[in-house]
């Protein structure tokens, strides 16, 4: 049997596949008669409170079965938001001490519809020891890449929180001739690499589904006081041509950046995460200066000054400083 290692990030900005926010579904489970099983996918690690109790017992942030009699173990079926390749998990068995499972084991499949009685299913993490009210971070030996997972608790047992970090990998073949791609979306492989500055909220947020929930779900830099401007790298999901951006501020009323720009630039090593790299590439102007207003969606399509070339990066900068909710770069893949 295989032991979780100690707990750390995998690696710097490491994406969540199993997300609530990408999309990813919690389908099925062998019992969760304690806890529901939904709690498995969502944001934090859970919360105690002492106190609080339902007609089934102690209410539970997170998955919890009932205690086993059979021999038999227990099981989540989850379809991920955002499918590709799996390098760690982490079983986070927080506030769960004395009822949390004594191992864990992860199996998986690849299927465009939904998984039933007939779906091959393939181990990718064997039976693995974990430890109670602990984040138990677990490599994963697989390059396959999987649409949905399957959590296997030896025997029973709470687990609060699942998270399924890797990469995720995009069919372009599937896509249709002259069909517009968001090629900044995280879920397509999109990544932000590089700002100068996330003092209030995450990079990774910009290109994040949907619209910002709130001011904090965006990338949000604090007052600059000297001169100079911020500014975020990103890597595209594919070499693209950009046809459409969208510069969201929503939320952003009071903060909002009073401008932007966008350049572009072609990486002979486009998986470079190289800091000094990424600042030295050949930048050109796609987006020249352009005025910003607060809490709005703006459209560009006729400023966009290079519609040709597949781009591989994207340098936004935003002058002198604030927060943009959320960015999509809408181009053909190439």
């Amino acid at each position: 049997m295989s032991h979780a290692i100690d707990f750390e990030l995998p690696y710097p900005g490491a994406l969540n596949l199993a997300a609530e926010r990408l999309g990813t579904q919690v389908l099925s489970c062998s019992d969760d008669f304690f806890a529901s099983k939904d709690n498995l996918i969502k944001s934090g690690r859970g919360i105690f409170i002492a106190d609080k109790y339902t007609d089934n017992g102690k209410w539970m942030d997170g998955w919890e079965s009932r205690r086993r009699r059979d021999g038999g173990y227990d099981w989540c079926t989850l379809r991920l938001g955002a499918p590709g390749r799996i390098d760690f998990i982490d079983a986070d068995t927080n506030h769960f001490r004395g009822n949390a499972p004594a191992s864990v084991s992860l199996d998986a499949c690849y299927c465009l519809g939904e998984p039933d009685a007939s779906t091959q299913w393939t181990e990718i993490l064997p039976k693995t020891s974990v430890n109670a009210h602990s984040q138990n971070l677990i490599k994963v030996d697989n390059a396959d890449n999987w649409t949905h997972v399957r959590l296997n608790i030896y025997p029973d047992g709470g687990v609060a929180r699942l998270r399924v970090y890797g990469s995720p990998q995009v069919d372009w073949s599937r896509t249709l001739p002259g069909e517009l791609v968001d090629l900044a979306a995280i879920a397509n492989g999109g990544r932000a690499l590089l700002c100068s500055d996330m003092f209030f909220s995450d990079m990774q947020n910009l290109l994040m589904p949907g619209r910002g929930v709130n001011m904090g779900d965006g990338w949000e830099t604090k007052r600059r006081r000297g001169p100079g401007y911020d500014w975020l790298i990103m890597r595209l999901a594919a070499p693209g041509a950009l046809q459409k951006v969208i510069v969201d501020t929503c939320h952003f009323k009071g903060n909002y950046p009073d401008r932007f720009s966008l350049e572009g630039a072609v990486a002979a090593d486009p998986n470079t995460t190289d800091a000094d790299s990424l600042k030295a590439l050949d930048w050109q102007a796609i987006i020249p200066e352009t005025k910003l207003h607060a809490h709005r969606e703006h459209l560009f399509m006729d400023e966009i000054q290079d519609k040709a070339t597949a781009f591989t990066h994207l340098r936004l900068n935003i002058y002198p400083d604030g927060g943009v909710s959320r960015l999509r770069v809408l181009g053909y893949p190439k």
